[in-house]
């Protein structure tokens, strides 16, 4: 029996989806090569400096991630004004490098990208 195919929607998988899964870790640490943030406020920086285009809600695996990889570590811990606890992260000297490989990696396949699509007869234009 041949099973029907989800839309994207219904999957959660939308390119939109894999594109933002591939380029967080890189937003993260250029987030934290300029200062240590909390998650929230890296998710508050990234919408602003993309004029509301680019949100993210599920930024903790994100972190958990680069953090067992070594690539960011627990900053400080503050306690806000309205008690919050608010964890602070930062880059390590390890996250440095690897986000300079994977400015190089980004900047790469984006130019890969651009030289199909301009070179393509179809509808991407």
């Amino acid at each position: 029996m041949k099973k029907d195919k989800q839309s994207p929607k219904e999957t959660g998988h939308s390119f939109e989806d894999y594109f933002k899964r591939a380029v967080n870790p890189l937003f993260v640490l250029l987030l934290l090569s300029e200062r240590p943030m909390y998650v929230y406020e890296m998710a508050q920086e990234l919408e602003k400096r993309s004029d509301g285009a680019y949100t993210i809600s599920l930024l903790y695996p994100v972190i958990y991630r680069l953090s067992s990889q070594g690539y960011i570590r627990d900053g400080q811990k503050v306690i806000s004004a309205d008690n919050r606890v608010r964890q602070y992260y930062e880059i390590t000297p390890e996250g440095a490098s690897y986000l300079l490989q994977i400015q190089d990696v980004y900047d790469q396949m984006s130019a890969v990208v651009k030289q199909i699509r301009d070179s393509s007869g179809g509808i991407v234009k």
